[in-house]
């Protein structure tokens, strides 16, 4: 445990601490009288309320719309069940500020909905929320999809054959079982909401901003770090208790898997409900997640003679002196690849250090304290953590500014929570007794994991590679800060794209789109080459 917990002291408490500090800390003296001035100031309650009802509505929606899908990856057996799996995964791993040009191709000015019915939705709350649930379906899908599956559906066929009926069995067998895994994904899609960046500072325009942009916008356009250090406090405290919560229900969602039947229940549909069901279900998945996608790739092709690759060729040409890059900007996309590669190294391995920690029985409320705390960098500002990395990371003996591995730390430490969430429940699952069996004959503790845990956890491990991999390549919120002009990743390259006015840029921008999707849903397939049901908590 001293390798992971070392490297988020280091590289996450360290860089906080430091950014809040400076912010609080003026002329010698705390500034704690800031604290009641931000807090009384009602732009800013504004910006809180907007962030806590967001968060509050894109959760209810999420929920609603993808607790169906849930049931029929669940229950259901179909063709190209494995293929939409991953389809549907795309979406979650795609940089928040794609998913922002996905929804800015279909709804905004010059979009599908525009060219076709004068319809826009930009800068409006219902294109912030119908966002909020393309980015968080799957993880609806995979929590609760992966416990309901292992539901024992011999219970609730039970309740029905002494007298109750459809709906009383299942609110009565079922839904108790499936509390804890709502409960955990209805936290962590709140999580994401309440701490949106990318597609708020897209959708949103001018009138609508979350504590994550608004911290953005204090720390970036307006240099007041004493508001910024104020709004990251706050939303600190918010990402603590929700992490609290979370760690209550993941136990007792370990806890309610202990009575159920590990077999698979999945099977082919029978009766016409159950056919309209998984049809709808196809239905909703083509509209919401597929189409944005497939604007976003026809905007992309969307060229000012017709059709073609125009911007995808524009990529490859030198900068100007009026363009947005010192580099062409397809250069991005072997920025991207290379510092994914690197975070993945490192996410791989402080993660899996600390899940095999983690797994093992004892600790109390030491490990799940340490348990909780590599679940922070999900949730703390990623903007504070960048700035951070810029005002702490810049004089002896961490003098990193320069350094290329400024980005892959950066975005390893988004990584590490989906390496510990995805190998810690298969690691908890290896039998003692095999570590003890090998211990007894004389094997070393590092001959132990090899010759007992590796080849149990070789496939989370290379899922949990993958998982890495992907949210590495979509790491925004940080990496804006700290990439450089002449080394930018995909994600900034888009932003920057985005955020200069012209039809090229705008291709651009949805051409580079395009292609970090493409990288993302190759990489979700592969992993579902390799994934089992049993993989881990995603």
């Amino acid at each position: 445990m001293a390798l992971p917990a070392a490297f988020f002291a280091v590289f996450f408490a360290y860089p906080v601490l430091t950014i809040v500090g400076r912010g609080l800390r003026a002329d010698g003296s705390w500034q704690w009288g800031r604290a009641a001035e931000v807090l009384g100031d009602s732009d800013l309650l504004h910006v809180l309320w907007f962030t806590v009802w967001q968060a509050a509505a894109s959760t209810a929606l999420t929920l609603l719309i993808a607790l169906p899908g849930a049931y029929v990856f669940a229950r259901y057996e179909f063709p190209g069940k494995r293929l939409l799996r991953a389809v549907v995964t795309v979406p979650f791993v795609l940089p928040t500020v794609v998913v922002g040009s996905a929804f800015l191709a279909l709804v905004g000015r010059g979009g599908l909905l525009d060219d076709l019915w004068g319809v826009r939705l930009d800068t409006s709350v219902w294109a912030i929320l119908l966002a909020h649930v393309f980015f968080n379906y799957a993880v609806v899908v995979r929590t609760v999809g992966g416990l309901w599956g292992a539901l024992d559906p011999r219970q609730e066929e039970a309740a029905r054959v002494l007298g109750a009926g459809r709906f009383a069995a299942w609110r009565r067998v079922t839904l108790p079982a499936l509390a804890p895994a709502v409960a955990a994904a209805a936290l962590m899609v709140f999580l994401f909401t309440f701490t949106s960046f990318g597609i708020v500072q897209i959708l949103g325009g001018p009138r609508f901003a979350t504590l994550e942009v608004e911290i953005y916008r204090q720390t970036a356009d307006f240099l007041d770090l004493p508001t910024a250090a104020v709004l990251t406090l706050l939303q600190f405290a918010a990402v603590l208790a929700l992490l609290g919560l979370h760690a209550w229900t993941v136990r007792r969602r370990e806890s309610a898997l202990k009575l159920v039947d590990a077999a698979r229940t999945a099977r082919r549909p029978r009766g016409a409900g159950q056919w309209a069901l998984l049809w709808s279900t196809l239905a909703v998945i083509a509209v919401l997640l597929v189409l944005p996608l497939a604007v976003l790739v026809e905007r992309s092709l969307a060229g000012p003679d017709g059709h073609g690759l125009v911007f995808y060729r524009a990529l490859r040409a030198a900068a100007g002196a009026d363009s947005t890059f010192t580099v062409p900007p397809l250069t991005a996309l072997w920025n991207s690849l290379a510092y994914a590669v690197a975070a993945t190294a490192v996410a791989v391995l402080v993660g899996g250090l600390a899940a095999a920690a983690l797994a093992r029985r004892g600790g109390g409320r030491l490990v799940r304290g340490f348990d909780a705390l590599l679940m922070l960098p999900l949730g703390v500002s990623a903007v504070t953590v960048g700035f951070g990395f810029l005002i702490a990371l810049d004089e002896p003996p961490l003098n990193l500014r320069a350094s290329w591995w400024l980005v892959p730390l950066a975005q390893a430490l988004v990584g590490v929570p989906f390496v510990v969430r995805t190998m810690l429940p298969v690691l908890r699952a290896v039998d003692g007794r095999l570590r003890e069996a090998a211990a007894v004959l004389g094997a070393t503790p590092w001959q132990v994991w090899r010759e007992v845990d590796l080849p149990l956890v070789r496939r989370a491990l290379l899922v949990a590679a993958g998982f890495a991999f992907a949210v590495s390549l979509g790491e925004f919120g940080a990496t804006v800060f700290i990439a450089s002009p002449d080394r930018p990743t995909l994600p900034v390259a888009v932003a920057r794209l985005l955020g200069r006015a012209g039809e090229l840029n705008y291709g651009q921008a949805m051409a580079l789109s395009t292609i970090l999707m493409v990288v993302c849903a190759a990489a979700l397939l592969a992993l579902e080459r390799v994934r089992t049901d049993r993989t881990g908590e995603f």
